[in-house]
């Protein structure tokens, strides 16, 4: 039987537009969770037929998702105090790329004092601040362990690129800075709120933010405790507006190359329960919000993607180019 090759991806090897969770094996040994996921798509059944997974195929008689070159799909979830209802899914496991500063894959800002902060515009030390169009951005964590109630308590790292596309302690002339990377503590609403300007776009991948839940604050300098492990795509709309902007200069060609369909993170579901709401303008500012189920009681299946320098072909992209 022929052994399935994993494709090459700005944020490591994949197969059929799903991360490879172990990125050492091969495809067929990356484990039943991995398996399944891939079983799901179409395509999947045809690329892992034989693997001796069984009946599992099955499940991959349902419908396949659709999504259109700017299609952008509304969460199933809803937002506000109400969002705590059995309705709410479990937010799917994404990888933290090549640049989590979690100590996972190099540098570690969770061991700095002052990481936990709600404005992540400026370096930990004030020396540096990231300029571009203003946005916050709120996360509800529900506990779908405890019948979808806030998850007050836990602790929220979440981290982005810059307008130009690149990322704090690792892209070239930003190893020392230490920008659009915070933790927040959950409220009794289970929220955590981040002021920051809103990401750029680099080349392969939708404009997005990564995050990272900790069981709380004490847990963060160990990254293997993370309980979730996901990202949030911006909508279309915005990322448009945004982008017509000077200081996003490439941003909107790259946004052009690509479609949540076909982005390899988002792809499998075009990003149906990771797309925030988000409303605000480019003079104003934009605020963001999304609905986050977090399930205990199954493992967590994603995290860093050691590899590849930042901005190469092996890392996270290559950010835009003026």
């Amino acid at each position: 039987m022929r052994i399935p090759e994993p494709t090459q991806t700005p944020d490591g090897p994949s197969y059929e537009g799903r991360l490879l969770d172990r990125v050492d094996e091969e495809v067929v040994d990356q484990g039943a969770a991995f398996d399944i996921r891939t079983l799901m798509s179409r395509r999947g059944v045809l690329g892992l037929a034989g693997v001796g997974l069984g009946a599992v195929v099955l499940a991959a008689c349902a419908p396949a998702a659709s999504g259109g070159a700017s299609s952008t799909p509304t969460p199933t979830t809803s937002s506000g105090a109400d969002a705590g209802s059995a309705s709410v899914t479990e937010i799917p496991d994404e990888t933290a790329g090549p640049y989590p500063g979690d100590g996972s894959n190099g540098p570690d800002v969770l061991e700095d004092s002052g990481i936990v902060r709600q404005d992540i515009r400026s370096s930990i030390d004030g020396a540096a601040t990231a300029d571009g169009v203003p946005l916050t951005f709120e996360l509800q964590i529900l506990d779908l362990a405890n019948g979808g109630v806030p998850f007050s308590g836990v602790a929220v790292y979440a981290w982005h690129c810059t307008a130009q596309g690149e990322y704090s302690m690792y892209s070239s002339g930003l190893e020392d800075v230490t920008y659009l990377r915070g933790v927040q503590v959950a409220d009794a609403d289970g929220k955590v709120s981040f002021t920051s300007i809103f990401p750029g776009c680099y080349s392969g991948r939708w404009p997005h933010i990564h995050f990272e839940i900790y069981p709380g604050v004490a847990s963060i300098t160990d990254s293997t405790t993370a309980i979730a492990t996901s990202q949030l795509a911006l909508p279309q709309d915005a990322c448009a507006a945004v982008y017509a902007e000077a200081a996003y200069d490439g941003s909107a060609r790259n946004l052009s190359q690509t479609t949540l369909a076909s982005d390899n993170v988002f792809g499998e579901d075009s990003g149906a329960l990771q797309v925030a709401t988000v409303s605000g303008s480019v003079s104003g500012g934009y605020a963001a919000t999304l609905v986050v189920g977090v399930d205990t009681t199954t493992a967590p299946t994603a995290g860093a993607a050691p590899g590849g320098g930042a901005g190469g072909p092996g890392g996270g992209g290559q950010p835009p180019a003026g």
